[in-house]
């Protein structure tokens, strides 16, 4: 090999490994900037805080607005499943006169990815007696899976089930 040809392979190697370092360096430096971040655990769970004021507003509409337009409602005190959004709705406007207010007993929340969650565990709540005014606490075991859409948090599963030794 002559001495150029050395330094023109010298220099084609340098350039190769520039162009591939640059490369290395410009996917490392944008790969945060898309992956999207996983939320929390206490993020998830805080979710049902805001179903729970929801509740509170006694407004059927604002509840039924945190589940997606698909979701699956196997609600507590009615034997239906609801699986679109006038059912929900029609749920809540039969529930909401109890003036429920939940309270989480137990959580347990799996965060699978960006964009979805599960919380399940076990709540209670106190609902008031439209008529006479009694209060009784219903004790239930609950799953909410939860996914992102079009970046809000959506309710797109939703189970009850009163605690059969309660």
């Amino acid at each position: 090999m002559t001495r150029r040809s050395i330094t023109k392979r010298a220099a084609i190697v340098t350039a190769t490994a520039i162009v591939a370092v640059g490369t290395v360096g410009t996917v490392v430096a944008t790969a945060g900037t898309d992956a999207a971040k996983k939320p929390t655990k206490k993020e998830i769970a805080g979710l049902f805080t805001t179903w729970n004021a929801a509740l509170k507003t006694g407004d059927a509409d604002k509840v039924a607005n945190l589940y997606a337009k698909d979701a699956v409602l196997l609600p507590t005190v009615s034997n239906k499943v609801r699986t679109n959004h006038a059912q929900i709705v029609d749920y809540f406007e039969h529930f909401l006169p109890n003036k429920p207010v939940g309270k989480k007993v137990q959580t347990i929340v799996n965060v699978l990815d960006a964009d979805s969650a599960i919380d399940t565990g076990v709540y209670e709540f106190t609902l008031t007696d439209p008529k006479s005014g009694a209060k009784r606490v219903v004790e239930a075991r609950y799953t909410y899976e939860y996914e992102k859409r079009n970046g809000e948090w959506k309710i797109v599963n939703h189970h009850s089930s009163a605690m059969p030794e309660g």
